[in-house]
């Protein structure tokens, strides 16, 4: 039997610190611009249109750059493994995220269009660049080292993207101190360098991280036609991967509830609880430094017990704060405390469910399944939401408090599903098909 990797035996590898390294880059994207500035920003430079019409404009763009990317995620991944271009992939679709996020800076009072449409466009470049980050995870790790190579890209994604996220806080807040003339520079600063930051992280996976040779290589137009038909192919061939589509089937309930959790936390500390801004900023990177210790915690626990029995027991703390913030949650003390229990698993949940899933893709099909596997992610928000919003209307007597425990049942049929994936099965499955 293998003995199990450690973290400083893994760090040591350029390859891997590497790979590592694209999370920190890219986790910038997430919190400063996404999770932290661009809503308010664009907030800012929709004022001449109403809030019925800014609220339209802005759901219609995030759910056309989702449904962009989910639709030709497997497409892509496929295309990529046929042609052995993964790296090349995600050089572009980067590429084009770093350069709308720059050009963010540029956009002012009245381009909300121009806004959206660059948020839009760096949303997929993000999003797409993803799939070939993620499949590439079998490059750099053995298969005993999955777990703890995974939790180590999402530990670095939480500290870089928390590092960053800080620094553009005190920007907006002290802008003096930075040589700047008001918050609004600021923030305009802080776009340029989410772009700047995600741009030099990436330059060493580029360099050091190379993708494990494909057989038969086909030229770029060949790739293109010989990867769709792969894709179809796959799609015939699915039926043979039932223990892959189970897992696919339950990450995507109980990350739909891991998504919900993340994407409501400070609209239920705004509205319902009434904190203050700073609160809910603070709270936000509490989550992002406490996650970063804990994943490399659950990277270690999923090697020692594995990533199975490690993600339901997060899926439990899941639970156990879902009930708190149902009946005890009340002042900006309360949320601190939710924001440490989210933190500590938080990270541990996404990392294994990615190192669960490499294991049971077949080696010659990395990108490809992990198309799949983001377009699940990206339909991964949608009962949630809905849950908590039709709780109190379906329920009699239950408020907007009573709908935060709805999001318990997808985190039980998640967990659930989860507990019926046989791993050993599916392992040897992926092996069997490229043999």
């Amino acid at each position: 039997m293998t003995a199990p990797a450690s973290l400083r035996g893994v760090v040591r590898r350029k390859p891997v610190v590497a790979w590592a390294l694209y999370d920190w880059a890219n986790s910038a994207f997430a919190t400063t611009i996404m999770a932290g500035f661009f809503p308010v920003f664009y907030s800012a430079i929709s004022q001449d249109i109403t809030t019925e019409q800014s609220q339209f404009w802005f759901n219609v763009t995030l759910a056309a750059a989702s449904v962009l990317i989910a639709a030709s995620a497997p497409v892509l991944g496929a295309v990529g493994d046929r042609g052995g271009t993964r790296k090349k992939f995600l050089a572009f679709f980067a590429g084009v995220g770093i350069l709308m996020t720059a050009a963010l800076a540029w956009v002012h009072a009245g381009q909300w269009w121009m806004g959206l449409l660059l948020y839009g466009l760096g949303t997929v470049g993000f999003s797409g660049a993803n799939v070939f980050y993620d499949s590439m995870l079998v490059d750099v790790a053995e298969e005993e080292e999955l777990d703890l190579v995974s939790a180590l890209g999402y530990s670095a994604g939480y500290i870089g993207g928390g590092l960053l996220f800080a620094v553009n806080v005190l920007m907006v807040q002290r802008p003096e101190w930075f040589g700047l003339e008001n918050p609004e520079s600021a923030v305009k600063a802080s776009f340029l360098s989410v772009a700047v930051w995600w741009g030099v992280f990436t330059v060493p996976l580029m360099m050091f991280v190379h993708e494990t040779p494909t057989e038969d290589r086909a030229p770029r137009l060949e790739a293109v036609r010989e990867g769709v038909k792969q894709l179809f192919q796959t799609l015939k061939e699915i039926r043979s991967f039932k223990v892959l589509v189970l897992f696919l089937v339950a990450y995507w309930i109980y990350i739909d509830g891991v998504n919900t959790v993340i994407k409501t936390a400070v609209f239920f500390g705004d509205r319902v609880l009434g904190l203050e801004q700073a609160a809910l900023i603070t709270a936000l990177l509490v989550t992002q430094f406490v996650a970063f210790p804990s994943a490399l915690a659950f990277g270690a626990l999923g090697q020692r017990i594995g990533p199975k029995p490690a993600i339901l027991m997060g899926l439990g703390v899941y639970l156990a704060a879902l009930v708190y913030a149902w009946r005890f949650l009340e002042d900006a003390g309360d949320f601190y405390v939710l924001a440490v229990a989210i933190g500590l698993v938080q990270g541990g949940v996404q990392s294994l469910s990615r190192s669960l899933y490499a294991r049971l893709v077949p080696p010659s099909k990395t990108a490809e399944f992990f198309g799949f596997f983001n377009m699940v992610g990206k339909f991964a928000t949608i009962f949630g939401p809905l849950m908590i919003a039709f709780t109190p209307m379906v329920v009699p007597g239950a408020d907007e408090r009573d709908g935060i425990l709805s999001l318990t049942l997808l985190f039980l049929v998640g967990g659930f599903l989860l507990s019926r994936v046989r791993v050993a099965d599916g392992i040897e499955t992926a092996r069997r098909f490229d043999d």
